[in-house]
């Protein structure tokens, strides 16, 4: 079984300033930058990261939704990741950044959570 080619989606969300980005394949040192680059390739007010396609993450994929965070803080929008598996949501807990995020199980539930 071939590995899942890297891409992120942006599409709209289900109301006006919402925007969802769905992210297939694993984000890794190679696919980070890709995701860096979608991600500030947009600005709505509230963004949902939609990991629901995606089995792992490393390091710079870690790096990487902080720094989404990050930018969100700053500029006052919010954040929520989507779909996390077990091993993500590991990950996430052991570098310590897992109380950073609003995690949702689904697209739907963050929309309705993302006021």
């Amino acid at each position: 079984m071939s590995p899942v080619p890297f891409s992120v989606d942006s599409h709209p969300g289900s109301r006006d300033g919402l925007c969802i980005l769905s992210v297939k394949g694993a984000i890794t040192t190679k696919s980070a930058e890709m995701f860096h680059e979608a991600f500030h390739a947009q600005s709505a007010p509230l963004v949902i990261i939609d990991l629901t396609e995606v089995p792992s993450v490393d390091s710079m994929a870690v790096g990487a939704l902080v720094r989404a965070f990050v930018a969100c803080h700053k500029s006052g929008r919010k954040l929520a990741l989507v779909g996390l598996n077990h091993r993500i949501k590991n990950v996430l807990n052991i570098t310590g950044v897992e109380p950073l995020f609003d995690m949702y199980a689904t697209v739907s539930e963050a929309e309705a959570s993302l006021s």
